[in-house]
């Protein structure tokens, strides 16, 4: 069975939210923000999920444009983590990559699907 690669990345990149979420929140103490970015960043897997065994053609699009969404959301708090001095450059440049990489499968999985 060939390995289903935006399922994949989204939950390990899920994985890495919760455990950067952590180090914010319980070393630096830091909930706002953190908070958004683990409910953005983990629902993007959660609707891939979903998208799996969506009832219709339709259905699948509509969830996976909300994991585009959430993917995009989750940039913007990982941008505003790193401008506001609760992430290093090194901790920014390694999610934000990872990030942008899921953003791009889901805008061509909607797009595709779309067609």
């Amino acid at each position: 069975m060939k390995e289903n690669v935006i399922k994949t990345k989204s939950f390990n990149f899920a994985v890495d939210i919760v455990m950067i979420y952590k180090e914010l929140a319980y070393k630096q103490k830091e909930y706002v923000m953190s908070r958004q970015l683990l409910k953005s960043g983990t629902s993007i897997g959660a609707n891939v999920r979903e998208a799996e065994f969506a009832q219709s053609k339709p259905d699948f699009t509509n969830k996976m444009s909300i994991s585009l969404k959430e993917a995009n959301e989750t940039v913007y708090w990982i941008d505003l983590l790193h401008a506001t001095g609760f992430i290093d450059n090194n901790t920014f440049n390694k999610y934000k990559i990872k990030a942008e990489e899921i953003l791009k499968l889901l805008v061509s999985i909607v797009k595709t699907s779309k067609q």
